[in-house]
Order: structure tokens, then sequence, then C-alpha cells
């Protein structure tokens, strides 16, 4: 009897589907051919523990880079840090994930 669904199940699978198929064409209204180098530039305070918060977001999100992937700019008085991450993104879906990751950290002022 495992092949008749439920009502509920066959929603469910008619929902997932519609998502897989939602994301599939938001990944195909990018102008950006995968995989590709692409910078995120994140600013805040120029702290270690910002440093390293937002570097662990980022391995969460892109795995293990390179030192030189980092580029890191401290504001003219010191206050503030800028740091841009160019790494290889494989999809759209990954870079919007990182992106709502690095924007949900309380100290970010600015992410681009």
């Amino acid at each position: 009897m495992s092949e008749f669904l439920t009502d509920k199940a066959a929603a469910e699978l008619a929902h997932q589907d519609a998502i897989k198929s939602e994301e599939a064409a938001l990944e195909r209204e990018t102008l950006l051919e995968f995989p590709c180098a692409f910078p995120i530039k994140i600013m805040g305070p120029a702290t270690i523990d910002f440093n390293a918060q937002i570097r662990a977001i980022a391995l969460a999100h892109v795995g293990e880079v390179p030192e030189s992937a980092w580029r890191i700019r401290p504001s003219a008085q010191g206050n503030f840090v800028g740091m841009t991450l160019t790494f290889t993104a494989t999809s759209k879906r990954q870079i919007d994930d990182l992106y709502r990751a690095i924007t949900a950290h309380p100290d970010v002022k600015m992410c681009l």
C-alpha cells in the first residue's frame, strides 16, 4: 500500500517540486556562470572577534579558502574594518545563503 499517497503526502511532494522548480528558475535568473570568482565585502568593527566570526560564517558556506582570498582594510581612524572575501561561487543559492548569514550578524554594518 506504500504506492498510494495520502492527500497530505501528495501536497508535500507537490510543495517540494514547486520549491525545486522555483530554485531552478532563480538559478537561471543570474547573469553569472558558475563556478566563478565572486567577491563579497563586509564592514564592521575592527575587532579580533568580529574577524574570527565572519571567517567562521564564510567557512560554513564556502569551505576553506586560502589567506590570500581575504583582503582586510582598516578605516582611517581604525574603528572599523572592511573585509573582502573572493571565493569560487558554485551557485546563486550559495551566494545568497552566505549573504544572509553575514548580514544576520549583529555587528555587520554593511555587506555588498
